[in-house]
């Protein structure tokens, strides 16, 4: 007798079995065909049903698990390639995310509760089960199984939360103003639809001594922790280069040092655009590495502002940032910086993306609303563009800084 039952050649892990409803299958690894034929007549007599498939050793199981993935292994640790906890090793490695329901013989109960200390849901006793016993057995070990994965998904999903909490204190810090002397801040991150953690985007506002107001917008390229982690260390790092009062080209200098430094991969670079305001308002000096240019709106106007720039941090050595100074309207402005995520996603449901100019005509729409309701729309609007594709691909980072004389 080499089988049983066969298994469904269509049965996977991917939708787990209720019981009740589809029957479920079950996995009989065992030598003896005494024993087998025993379980199968148990089987026979189980309400609700189950399908049952045998394995009568170790390699003939893991052949098996090749194929469909059963929803519970009654096992026997007495095997002829296996023995003991081996043989419970083996199968939960071959079958992670499996019930397992260890058989042991009249005088090996200590053994039934060592495989369940070492990660089997149940044991049974040979000679001492019946059909009811088996189906508790099996639906117990099922569900003891799925609780013990949303237990551990839980814990995964809580670790996951505190460290992006961690990172979001790194990338997106409080903006450090001194009264800010008619100036209003309004920042917002918008992580990608496929990313759990932050990614690389960063930003921050510094005001100096002297009444001066330094801006900062900035982009690792990809994604995930490591690359957040970059984007922490070069946000701290210009944060404390403005506060030292180290002259913005020099800043950029020793920042794309400092990405060199804790890059872990050579292919990994930084766009980002620095913005320095006078204590008058007046004017603004922009150095742009590889980055995107920024919105100006005034008067009810929006404009877009691209001045010559230099290259992304980490891609040429002994680069050079020009900087370009702006004159900013006397009753009022507000300057818009954003990373790239913001304008790459899709627009409708063909191929086209947003772009430049679809995010341009999109914050005209918006008219004149201050610089909270504005930031809130021009996501909002992205988003909504790109809802047919399932939304924006990737992280977005907006930071607005609005001035009204007083």
């Amino acid at each position: 007798m080499t089988s049983m039952y066969p298994l469904p050649a269509d049965h996977t892990r991917d939708e787990p079995l209720i019981w009740g409803g589809q029957e479920p299958v079950v996995l009989l690894v065992e030598d003896d065909p005494g024993d087998a034929l025993l379980v199968e007549e148990l089987v026979a007599d189980c309400r609700p049903g189950m399908k049952l498939q045998w394995a009568r050793s170790m390699a003939a199981a893991r052949e098996a698990l090749a194929g469909a993935i059963p929803d519970c292994i009654l096992l026997d640790l007495h095997l002829p390639d296996s023995h003991g906890m081996d043989a419970l090793t083996a199968i939960k490695e071959w079958s992670d995310g499996v019930a397992v329901v260890v058989l042991t013989g009249l005088a090996e109960e200590d053994s039934g509760l060592a495989a369940v200390a070492a990660g089997a849901q149940d044991y049974l006793v040979k000679g001492r089960v019946d059909a009811e016993w088996l189906s508790r057995a099996v639906r117990y070990a099922m569900q003891r199984k799925q609780t013990e994965q949303s237990a551990v998904a839980l814990q995964a999903s809580q670790l996951l939360a505190r460290e992006n909490a961690r990172l979001e204190r790194g990338l997106l810090p409080k903006p450090l103003l001194n009264g800010g002397r008619g100036l209003r801040v309004a920042s917002r991150y918008h992580p990608g639809r496929a990313q759990a953690l932050l990614g690389g985007d960063f930003y921050d506002v510094v005001e100096c001594a002297d009444g001066s107001v330094e801006m900062l917008i900035g982009d690792v390229s990809g994604h995930g922790p490591d690359e957040a982690a970059v984007g922490v260390a070069l946000r701290i790092a210009w944060r404390t280069l403005v506060l030292s009062g180290v002259d913005p080209s020099e800043r950029l200098r020793r920042l794309d040092e400092i990405l060199a430094a804790e890059r872990p991969e050579e292919h990994i670079f930084a766009t980002l655009s620095c913005v320095s305001l006078s204590p008058d308002r007046r004017h603004a000096r922009v150095v742009r590495a590889g980055h995107p240019g920024l919105m100006l709106r005034s008067g009810g106007c929006t404009e877009w502002i691209e001045v010559e720039g230099g290259p992304a941090l980490g891609i040429l050595p002994d680069a050079e940032w020009p900087e370009h100074e702006l004159v900013l309207p006397a009753d009022g402005w507000e300057l818009v910086l954003f990373t790239d995520g913001l304008f790459e996603g899709h627009s409708g449901a063909g191929a086209d993306r947003l772009g430049e100019d679809g995010l341009l005509a999109m914050a005209r729409r918006i008219g004149t609303a201050d610089a909270q309701e504005f930031v809130d729309a021009l996501i909002g609007g992205a988003q909504e563009a790109a809802a047919t594709h399932g939304g924006l691909d990737d992280d977005v980072a907006v930071l607005a800084m609005q001035w009204s004389p007083a």
